[in-house]
Order: structure tokens, then sequence, then C-alpha cells
């Protein structure tokens, strides 16, 4: 399969110092990573760090009866890996490509030795994972204290950043694995969402057909995460052309900015 992956293409990447560029672009591997990919387990050091670009990755918690709910989504504007920055070497989590797609990964000595080595990167990749940690601890927030209308509604919105089309690949089994409900649960959820006009749901897929409506629907949990984000990333330097949408086309509602 052709590569297209371009180190534009991911937030963290974009943003590297000129003068680390050019060594680092000497340690990135561009690889396609498989839905369902594990890139790394519980208890185990992961081996590379993952910069994504059109792939989307959920890091999971693993309960004790196999259970699992996602405490983060990680696309184009972050780092899967976060780890091997400070040390852990290992993590209580998973990380599971929810979406297929391009990235690139560096191994976990040569991202140990460029975070060290320059203080502009290590300014940037801490503020990237300061940002994660905010989106972990607003999605454990939501989901002991918001609905599960606004927990998919978040779930929904935060892909829908990641992603360059207005149709996600979801199914209401994943979505419940997601948020960490029952799939019926999800269903009626959906529906009431799709009954007011803001999504439409297929085998499979789900179509973002109002995003503003979707944004007020949704909890404030939403927000502080995309503002944190905002605040502590430089913007996308640039964003990547939309594919033909798998469903039939339609017309487009204010979609909003993709902040990712």
């Amino acid at each position: 399969m052709t590569m297209t992956a371009d180190v534009q293409g991911n937030r963290l990447l974009a943003a590297l110092p000129q003068a680390d560029r050019e060594r680092w672009l000497a340690r990135l591997e561009p690889v396609m990573l498989r839905r369902d990919q594990v890139l790394y387990d519980a208890g185990v050091a992961p081996s590379h760090a993952y910069f994504p670009t059109t792939a989307i990755v959920s890091l999971m918690y693993i309960e004790a009866d196999g259970a699992s709910t996602e405490t983060a989504v990680v696309g184009r504007e972050g780092l899967v890996g976060a780890a091997l920055l400070l040390g852990g070497e290992s993590t209580c989590g998973r990380a599971v490509v929810r979406r297929a797609g391009e990235g690139f990964r560096i191994g976990a000595q040569a991202i140990s030795e460029e975070f060290t080595r320059s203080a502009d990167v290590t300014r940037l990749l801490l503020r990237g994972l300061q940002a994660q940690i905010t989106q972990t601890a607003q999605t454990s927030v939501c989901n002991r204290h918001h609905t599960i209308g606004q927990q998919l509604c978040r779930c929904l919105l935060m892909t829908h950043d990641r992603s360059v089309s207005d149709t996600l690949d979801l199914t209401q089994e994943t979505l419940g694995t997601l948020i960490g409900v029952r799939r019926e649960s999800v269903t009626q959820a959906a529906l009431q969402l799709q009954d007011a006009g803001l999504i439409r749901y297929g085998r499979g897929h789900i179509r973002i057909l109002d995003r503003a409506g979707l944004e007020r629907a949704a909890c404030e949990c939403y927000e502080v995460v995309r503002r944190e984000y905002d605040r502590l990333l430089p913007p996308p330097r640039r964003a990547p052309a939309p594919p033909t949408d798998t469903m039939a086309a339609e017309p487009r509602r204010a979609r909003g900015r993709v902040h990712a």
C-alpha cells in the first residue's frame, strides 16, 4: 500500500523547532496502522511512540473482568506512548487503533533521547501531554456525572475533530465500549440524536448532519478539552483534503471548526 503520510499532518510533529526537525525526520518511520491493532498493552513497555496523522487511537482502561472504557482519544493532534517521555516504561491501559490510517513512529530510546536533548522539544511534548491529561480527567468526570446522551455527543465530537469526513466509522457496539455502557443504551441515545436531526445512523456509520446542534447537546466537557488543546498547542499548519464520503452526499450544515 502506498504511504502518503506527511509530518505536517500531525500537530506536534508540524510544530517541531526547525533546529530539531532534520534530526527527527531521520528517526521517524512512516507506518500504516490497522483497525483494532494494539500499539501497546497494559503492563508492557511500549517499543515505540506513535504520532497519528489520519489514524485515530483509543487509550483504554481494561478492568479485571475484561470490560473496557476509553480514557482518551488521540488523532492528528497528539502522541501515543507518553509513558516513554516520563520514564514510566509501562502503563495500566491499552492503546488500540480505532480507525485505520497513517502516522509515524519513533523508537522508545530515540524519543527518550530527543525529549531531553532540546528544551523546545521538551516544552512542546509536555504541553501535548498536559492537554491529554486534561482530556483523561474530563472524560472521567463526564462518565461519572453526565447522561449517556451527553457522553455520546462528546465522543462523536472528539472523533469528528480528528477525522477528515463527516461520516464516522462507528458501530453502536463500539460506542458502547468507548463510553462503558450497554449497547442498548447507546442505541436509545443515538435514536434521540437522529430524531433531533443531528446525526444519521447507517450500518456501522454515523454521519454528522448538524455539528453546531451536536455541540449544543453536549455537556461542557467537550468544550473544556477543546479549549485546552487550543491553549497549549500551536494551531495546525494545514488540514488534509477530505475524502469522498461512503454514505450518500447531502447538504452539509454548519460543521464548525475542526480543532484537533
